[in-house]
């Protein structure tokens, strides 16, 4: 599928998602029954597999170093966060990862391409770790639910979900997010 029509059905999913989920304290006053709460994990568990996959955690490590390929490694050149998660002043990742995809050169890229922040490194974390990280507003930039599942979908990590050449997409529907949404976004203990 092409980028545009892949953001076009991310943009049609994030709405239809966002106007079923509110944010994670709302979601908890109205406890799911338990079916739905074992679906939402279920989901959750699926949604985790892949945050932890190689390609999400090459961007999200909780140290200052980007990792890499099948076997993530630590990234060519010796590639440093940098302040501002853009990378060294002398080798910023803009530099190399451009607003799209380089198949010639077999450079992965989408707009905005920089690391997340430290306190979204998910490497090492358990799925319930992984989970209360991503629902914690002190870590995840102040989203709620809602804003978590359309920056999945949005153009800054667009690349996941159309990466070109071999890679593959992530094993990730959007059913699978709105289940987990659907059922208050549970975590696993």
């Amino acid at each position: 599928m092409r980028l545009t029509a892949w953001i076009a059905v991310a943009a049609f999913a994030a709405v239809s998602v966002a106007c079923s989920a509110t944010d994670r304290g709302a979601a908890q006053d109205a406890t799911p029954p338990s079916s739905q709460r074992a679906q939402g994990l279920a989901a959750y568990d699926r949604i985790a597999s892949v945050l932890q996959s190689r390609r999400c955690i090459g961007c999200h490590p909780r140290g200052d170093r980007p990792t890499q390929g099948e076997d993530k490694h630590y990234h060519l050149m010796n590639v440093q966060r940098g302040a501002d998660g853009n990378g060294m002043p002398a080798m910023r990742c803009s530099t190399c990862h451009q607003q799209h995809n380089n198949e010639a050169a077999g450079i992965p890229g989408a707009p905005g391409w920089q690391m997340a922040p430290k306190t979204m490194g998910w490497s090492g974390l358990s799925h319930g770790e992984l989970c209360r990280t991503l629902l914690d507003r002190r870590k995840n930039g102040g989203r709620n639910v809602a804003d978590l599942v359309t920056h999945m979908l949005d153009a800054e990590v667009s690349y996941a979900w159309v990466p070109g050449g071999e890679r593959r997409p992530p094993t990730l529907s959007i059913d699978e997010l709105e289940q987990w949404t659907a059922a208050g976004a549970p975590c696993p203990k």
